[in-house]
């Protein structure tokens, strides 16, 4: 039996997790959850699962969900800092990170600290902070084994292989909705545009990152700190099937790919029973539904987030923890209207160019660079909106 903390079960990934809890009963349990600020959803998930803890983010919220649960064992707490003890929950043996953002790093460090294998499903957390991270993991001994679909593509090819035979990877991308569109077109795009991923069901956020190639960027400083590659190892190409969810390149030439259905239960699953594999009834892809898989070069010039995060992750440093607290405030500005589509790679940059860089960052300074570049994020956007 593995115990379970999920913290984000009301997203996107914590909800198909639970499913996959819910499937095989006798292999796995819930002993933790978290929301941000679904309640209903946080106290049905609790009365369905009856973990140990329930932590709500919202702290106005902490009334309702504590009284929604009082004739229950269930312990509620409130407040961001209460994931930590989600993700340090002495029970649990297996923590799976699905907060949005990068608010998902310090429960991450509590987790690894307390010793506990992790199922990252929170690609910010290695984006601001992966030297960190890694190096904790490899200090406590705990596993990391991705959730993103690219990444566990990966781990799952790199299985039995020896890390050093790697000459390159190749991490897929539908191309979103806009994908083969130029500026002009982009120029004037809206958020409900945005929103129609043609493949994959995720989270608002998520989704307007896969519109702006800003996800693969991230995803790509998020492979480099998984399997200790530079940046030249890494590509990314367009694949608009999600069939071939990555690929390897050995350094013999031979290539190794990870295929399937665009289901996320599919990676969560993998997750939670590595090393071994459990049967699953999830739909299978059968070739003669998609005879052909077609493969593009991502187009960097037109979606500029991509570059950008190439950048980042060649330059070090707290940089790319500048990157992804900035494109965390545009990102949010684009889904209130206040930004267009297009300008959200300026002020991305603009922070860049402006933000205090820091070649060798201590976890305060990841943290003091993520405050700094959100506050002058949200100023260069208050601008855009006058």
């Amino acid at each position: 039996m593995k115990n379970i903390s999920i913290l984000g079960s009301t997203g996107s990934i914590g909800t198909q997790a639970l499913s996959v809890i819910e499937a095989h009963p006798d292999l796995y349990r819930v002993c933790a959850i978290t929301g941000q600020s679904n309640a209903n959803l946080l106290v049905s998930q609790a009365l369905k699962f009856k973990p140990e803890l329930v932590v709500i983010c919202d702290l106005d919220l902490y009334n309702e969900v504590k009284a929604a649960l009082a004739h229950t064992e269930i312990k509620v707490l409130a407040g961001v800092d209460a994931l930590c003890e989600a993700a340090s929950l002495p029970q649990a043996n297996f923590v799976l990170t699905a907060i949005v953002g990068s608010a998902g790093l310090k429960p991450t460090i509590a987790a690894i600290k307390a010793g506990k294998d992790i199922g990252l499903a929170n690609k910010e957390t290695l984006v601001v902070a992966g030297d960190l991270v890694m190096r904790l993991a490899k200090e406590f001994g705990v596993k990391v084994i991705p959730v993103d679909s690219e990444h566990s593509a990966i781990f799952q090819c790199l299985v039995g292989e020896e890390l050093n035979s790697v000459e390159k990877i190749y991490l897929t991308a539908s191309g979103g909705p806009f994908r083969g569109k130029d500026r002009n077109f982009l120029q004037t795009v809206t958020k409900n545009e945005a929103l129609k991923h043609p493949n994959w069901v995720m989270g608002a956020k998520i989704t307007i990152d896969s519109a702006s190639l800003m996800n693969k960027g991230l995803e790509v400083i998020e492979a480099k700190w998984l399997f200790d590659l530079e940046a030249d190892q890494i590509d990314v190409i367009v694949h608009p099937q999600s069939i071939v969810h990555s690929l390897v390149q050995f350094n013999d030439g031979s290539m190794k790919a990870q295929m399937g259905l665009p289901d996320m239960k599919l990676p969560i699953h993998y997750a939670f029973a590595y090393p071994g594999r459990i049967s699953s009834n999830f739909k299978r892809f059968n070739f003669m539904d998609c005879p052909e898989l077609t493969f593009s070069q991502a187009d960097a010039k037109t979606f500029r987030n991509l570059d950008l995060a190439y950048q980042a992750l060649r330059k070090g440093g707290n940089m790319a923890c500048i990157v992804n607290a900035a494109n965390e405030v545009v990102v949010s500005a684009f889904l209130k209207d206040q930004i267009g589509f297009l300008e959200m790679s300026d002020v991305i940059e603009s922070c860049m160019n402006k933000v205090e860089f820091i070649a060798e960052p201590s976890l305060n300074n990841y943290l003091e660079t993520d405050a700094h570049t959100r506050i002058f994020a949200h100023q260069l956007v208050t601008k855009q909106v006058k």
